[in-house]
């Protein structure tokens, strides 16, 4: 792989390493030179996620085996941001995270691990509640998403009822990819591929089923600006790639524990990629390239295909590996080509800092968890100290990133860890500095007592389950 296509596994390690050394300078990159003048029209956004894909499953972040030029070119035409996290080591919370701006463990549809089939039907987020595309719908925007949404079931909680506009895609939280349901004892359940309020029947893969959706509504664009939201559900299982359709028919459930390879893997990502690249020229066709924001990432770590390196962890868990996700982010009226950022973000700093960007303000009144980093992402400033929380029940988690330190509670065992010199998270320096883990537990339990407790019915354990050899 060529310095141009990507980043070196060597590099990627380096440059994890060096995140203290280098934040004082900001971005690490070209500078950001096209911030001279006057701010261009509102920008269009389109907001791609992938669904259970590890940090080094992109050619750009060291993928062995996998080849990723479209979404790698949001990176090398823009900004690569190396300490991005995920809200949550799984689905649902995360996507109320970045829904709402706001710590899912704030909201009762967040507190479920992951939404599972009984509280679909009930919870969602509370409708008064400002949500990312609502805000952005407010000033002007056309907004729309294609793809997964697993934040409640319409008509009661679909995306239309959050701020979208347009929604085409799945409501629960995994389908076949070519039943476009999740498929339980041979039988199809759920409402699986919807458009708008109601379900809705038609033949082909997901991937590229989602991505020429997302072309038709960039070419479709009038006047307004537009939010699309473009969240597919691959690489989550189950793991069929375009070739499996007869596979497809046989398997008896969606969960496909038994079944998967890494080639099947490769193939599944590289679909994608083949989407985003159908997706970025239809940008440029329509002559909107240069004013739109693009980013990449995913809602949470990798799965069992996963490449996560240099972290350890994957899906489920609160090591780096579960949490720390690749996030590109190109604006090429305003971002220079090849920026780096060691700025820490997670997804609930979305809506604030999309807003900023955008030339909006939050709504007055309501209260956000996630910072406004537009002056990071967008102008090239230096990196602002975070403090950011997790909790998950599942293997009794609990974690606090402070600077450079981080504090995990895994399994009832407590760690402390510099992630400046250790991403990897193996040196544990909970026995030498007694005193940082006992002010770190400290500020984690007063953080902790703020939000809602989680309820004795939880349907967490279907973490559990998913991952019996771990819990």
């Amino acid at each position: 792989m060529s310095q141009r296509s990507g980043l070196r596994r060597r590099q990627i390690v380096q440059a994890l390493g060096a995140a203290t050394a280098l934040g004082a300078a900001g971005l690490c990159g070209p500078l950001m030179a096209r911030t001279v003048g006057a701010m261009p029209a509102r920008p269009n956004i389109v907001f791609i996620m992938a669904d259970d894909m590890g940090f080094a499953d992109l050619s750009f972040t060291g993928s062995h085996h996998i080849r990723t030029p479209a979404i790698d070119s949001i990176g090398q035409q823009g900004l690569f941001v190396r300490q991005a996290y995920a809200n949550s080591p799984i689905c649902s919370p995360s996507r109320t995270a970045l829904l709402t701006g706001c710590y899912q463990y704030r909201f009762p549809v967040g507190l479920e691990e992951p939404l599972g089939a009984k509280a679909l039907a009930s919870l969602g987020v509370p409708f008064d509640r400002p949500t990312l595309p609502g805000v952005f719908r407010q000033m002007g925007y056309a907004t729309s998403l294609i793809g997964k949404w697993h934040l409640g079931e319409p008509p009661r909680h679909g995306p239309l009822q959050h701020g979208y506009d347009r929604f085409f895609g799945i409501v629960e939280g995994a389908a076949d990819y070519f039943r476009h349901h999740m498929v339980v004892g041979g039988r199809d359940v759920g409402i699986g591929l919807a458009r708008d309020n109601a379900g809705t029947a038609q033949e082909g893969y997901l991937t590229d089923m989602f991505g020429d959706e997302a072309v038709k509504v960039i070419e479709q664009a009038g006047d307004k600006p537009f939010l699309l939201s473009l969240h597919f559900n691959a690489p989550h299982w189950p793991w069929e790639n375009r070739e499996d359709a007869e596979l497809a028919r046989r398997i008896g459930a969606s969960y496909h524990y038994d079944g998967g390879n890494l080639e099947a893997y490769r193939r599944m990502v590289q679909a994608m990629d083949e989407n985003v690249a159908k997706v970025l020229a239809a940008l440029e066709r329509t002559g909107q390239a240069d004013n739109t924001i693009v980013i990449f990432t995913s809602d949470n770590g990798g799965e069992r295909f996963s490449e996560t390196w240099p972290f350890t962890g994957v899906k489920g868990e609160l090591l780096e590996g579960g949490i720390r996700v690749p996030l590109l982010i190109r604006w090429k009226a305003r971002i220079a080509p090849g920026s780096i950022s060691d700025q820490v973000v997670t997804n609930m700093d979305f809506l604030p800092s999309l807003l900023a960007m955008a030339g909006g303000k939050l709504p007055a009144g309501v209260a956000f968890d996630g910072a406004d980093l537009s002056a990071q992402l967008a102008r090239g400033a230096a990196p602002v100290a975070r403090q950011l929380f997790w909790r998950f029940k599942a293997g009794d988690q609990a974690a606090l990133r402070e600077g450079d330190w981080k504090y995990l509670k895994l399994g009832g065992k407590e760690h402390l860890f510099n992630l400046a010199v250790d991403a990897r998270e193996r040196a544990d320096q909970a026995a030498l500095d007694p005193d940082r883990l006992a002010r770190m537990r400290a500020t984690w339990a007063q953080w902790n007592a703020g939000m809602l407790p989680y309820p004795a019915d939880s349907f967490s354990e279907n973490v559990r389950d998913h991952y019996p050899d771990r819990y």
